[in-house]
């Protein structure tokens, strides 16, 4: 038990990471279509009313073709495979700039359809038209429409009615549907599936060669938006659209154009594998292996740096010798008056003051005054 829940909430993890993908365990021409540009929105339209019991409603759908692009599958009745089997509806999904269409199928349970809201039971989750009771199928007159004296396995259930008025037909993407599966869809996935019945590949078919259904032509509001039987395009069981779901565009490419070959499911993975920018981490390497040129700059900061010692040093100097300058201040005052002793220079009594002979410097001073008069004196001679 343990394992299984373990395998399930595996699946469902992966599921959350993918969705949207191709989930369906049939072969049909609609599956493997993947396409660059998104189907245009659903068209409002009323439902034909279904022509007896054991039909099952199978809602329209926007099919692609490589030659016309995107054309209208009108909505029809059709009988079940088997009593207790209901329709999934197959559905649009956005993955990375590619829209990929998941096929439709029969099983007990309807399954994930892409929270697209088909109308008539089907609004985006579940289905509420009807319910299987024994081997009989009872109509819910609040959401389907059926003629209660032809028909009269029905009830009314109001309460299951679905307010969605989106007519998006795509999940995922710019402007889609933003719905993910419950872990009881995933499971659902993967139960035993029954793909489309005969008619409703003939309904496909005929839609296909129908100019009128064309989105080209009809610009998202299909002549014939639904019928009460499969391939019945004329009569009065047909029922043309209202009005479109929204704003038609005109694709800018062509269908070929926009086919696309294979989902981009791994696309993701790619860019951090591309990883362009560890091809160039080799080339910035070379460049810093340059930048060691720099390095000598901070080398050359250091050395600024000791240049600033040597100024710290010359400043000591001349402040103790200004210190010791300014104790002895009373020798200077009687230097100040040996100033004027120049004056009496040839007077010997001045000459005698030590103190004043203690200032080397001063005396250096006038020293080299006087070498320069010898010289003076040859000139003269």
């Amino acid at each position: 038990m343990k394992l299984n829940r373990a395998v399930h909430a595996l699946l469902f993890a992966v599921l959350i990471l993918t969705i949207p993908v191709v989930f369906s365990s049939s072969s049909t021409a609609q599956i493997g279509i993947f396409v660059r540009i998104g189907p245009p929105a659903l068209p409002v339209y009323d439902q034909p009313i279904c022509p007896g019991p054991g039909f099952m409603w199978t809602p329209g759908y926007w099919a692609w073709d490589d030659d016309i692009g995107y054309y209208w599958v009108p909505g029809t009745w059709v009988e079940a495979p088997q009593p207790g089997l209901l329709w999934t509806p197959g559905w649009w999904g956005w993955n990375d700039g590619i829209y990929t269409w998941n096929v439709g199928y029969w099983g007990p349970t309807v399954g994930f359809y892409g929270g697209v809201n088909y109308g008539f039971g089907y609004g985006g989750s579940g289905f509420y038209g009807g319910e299987w009771r024994g081997g009989a199928f009872f109509y819910n007159t609040a959401v389907v429409h059926v003629n209660s004296t032809v028909i009269t396995n029905v009830y009314v259930n109001k309460t299951v009615i679905v307010n969605n008025s989106s007519h998006v037909a795509f999940n995922g993407g710019p402007g889609g549907v933003a719905v993910r599966p419950t872990p009881q869809q995933v499971t659902y996935m993967h139960q035993q599936h029954t793909p489309p019945v005969a008619a409703q590949t003939r309904q496909r078919e005929a839609a296909s060669k129908n100019r009128d259904l064309f989105a080209s032509n009809n610009h998202g509001r299909p002549a014939v938006a639904a019928t009460a039987r499969p391939g019945e395009f004329s009569g009065k069981g047909v029922v043309a659209a209202r009005s479109a779901g929204g704003t038609y565009h005109a694709p800018k490419m062509s269908p070929k154009e926009a086919r696309a070959s294979a989902p981009p499911a791994n696309h993701a993975e790619n860019r951090p594998a591309a990883s362009h920018p560890a091809p160039s981490h080799p080339a910035p390497a070379s460049k810093p292996a340059a930048h060691p040129a720099p390095a000598p700059k901070p080398a050359a900061k250091p050395a600024a740096k000791p240049a600033p010692a040597p100024k710290p040093e010359a400043h000591p100097a001349p402040k103790p010798a200004a210190k010791p300058a300014a104790k002895p201040a009373p020798a200077p005052k009687p230097a100040a008056k040996p100033a004027p002793a120049p004056k009496p220079a040839a007077h010997p009594a001045p000459a005698a003051h030590p103190a004043p002979a203690a200032h080397p410097a001063p005396a250096a001073h006038p020293a080299p005054k006087p070498a320069p008069a010898p010289p003076k004196e040859p000139h003269k001679g």
